[in-house]
């Protein structure tokens, strides 16, 4: 555990950037901390392997002041990963990764073959090895800064805005690759961010701070969206939390219809009576069962199915592995205003209607609130 104990970092200046700070960041988890300009996010990650020092208070690492350790031993002991990577442009990839082995006296080839391996692990193909990071795309310089933070295998991970340099697409994928990265190796991260999405999707704790580097709210996610502190703290949520408190219900209890899914070779016999009131359109899939289109039941009467003339099915979400809160986009992006529901290889596993989810949602909520109420 990393415990902040009433820190304040005061410049000669007179400019207080943390002020009287507390704070315990679970061990194995990720830590976001996320605020506007100005707030001291950076400030309190950097005085944790004290890239910046303290004025007043103490940080602990397990119970030791950091303060009472070597700072070149303490650095070394944590991972470190910056905005546009920050990588050594005239090494190549492996050699970049195995900065910090080779720092701590490993060979060479033991230090290029954990290089290797984290390659790997991180998505990055072992042809990029021999490589030098002008030569890679910025999200791929992205993976390489996280593969070298975790090349000592240090049982703490500082990261600061990594991902932010990055097209949105590129963004998510880095997201998703280091939720999987942490649920195989769980990490001690603490992630500094401004984005409020990134923070509510990678952060098991939150610490939401506001300008002068105090402390607004340390909560999970879930409830910082159900039971925002104060008006600054539901401000910095922006008007839409309801949406993305979403993501933490299941699409899991969702009542999916299969009767207004047919295949593109159905007959005619084989479509008549599927389309009714509630269901006015028919999903037409491929032979495996893919989704290719929405079409209303007369089009398809006469059993000559043309794809070119189906209605985009929109974006499907796969059944009961996703939230609410994307079967609810995927719902409103379709134009026939119901969402396609998907299984794991991606084969129609029924539709649901916009009505349906909100139902779904009522339910989800009145079960929350049951479950906080006193």
């Amino acid at each position: 555990m990393i415990r902040i104990d009433s820190v304040t970092k005061r410049y000669p200046d007179g400019t207080v950037a943390v002020d009287r700070l507390s704070l315990e960041i679970p061990d194995r988890s990720i830590t976001v901390l996320v605020g506007p300009s100005g707030c001291g996010k950076t400030t309190t990650l950097r005085m944790i392997n004290r890239m910046v020092e303290p004025s007043e208070g103490t940080i602990t690492l397990d119970d030791v002041d950091i303060m009472k350790q070597p700072v070149n031993t303490l650095r070394r002991s944590m991972g470190y990963v910056i905005q546009n990577a920050g990588l050594f442009q005239h090494r190549t990839i492996v050699d970049n990764i195995a900065t910090v082995p080779r720092m701590l006296g490993w060979g060479k080839d033991k230090a290029r073959a954990r290089a290797r391996e984290l390659m790997e692990r991180v998505g990055l193909d072992a042809a990029l090895a021999k490589r030098y990071p002008y030569q890679l795309s910025g999200g791929q310089q992205q993976r390489v800064g996280v593969a070298r933070a975790l090349a000592a295998d240090p049982p703490v991970l500082l990261m600061d805005e990594p991902f932010s340099a990055v097209d949105p697409i590129v963004r998510k994928g880095l997201q998703d690759e280091l939720l999987r990265i942490q649920a195989e190796l769980g990490k001690t991260i603490v992630f500094v961010t401004h984005d409020i999405d990134e923070a509510v999707k990678l952060g098991t704790m939150v610490a939401v701070m506001r300008t002068g580097g105090h402390l607004a709210q340390f909560a999970p996610p879930a409830e910082l969206l159900t039971d925002p502190a104060d008006a600054f703290v539901e401000d910095f949520l922006g008007a839409d939390r309801g949406i993305r408190r979403l993501s933490f219900f299941p699409s899991a209890g969702l009542e999916l219809l299969t009767a207004p899914i047919v295949a593109i070779d159905a007959t005619a016999e084989q479509i008549a009576g599927r389309g009714t009131q509630d269901a006015p359109y028919l999903l037409v899939t491929d032979l495996d069962g893919k989704p290719l289109g929405w079409a209303e039941p007369e089009d398809l009467a006469a059993g000559d199915i043309r794809q070119d003339r189906l209605l985009a099915h929109g974006r499907p979400f796969v059944a009961g592995t996703d939230s609410l809160r994307a079967a609810l986009d995927c719902a409103v992006l379709s134009p026939t205003g119901w969402a396609v529901a998907v299984d794991a290889e991606g084969r129609a596993a029924g539709v649901v209607s916009q009505a349906s989810i909100a139902e779904a949602i009522r339910g989800a909520h009145e079960k929350n609130a049951q479950k906080v109420a006193p």
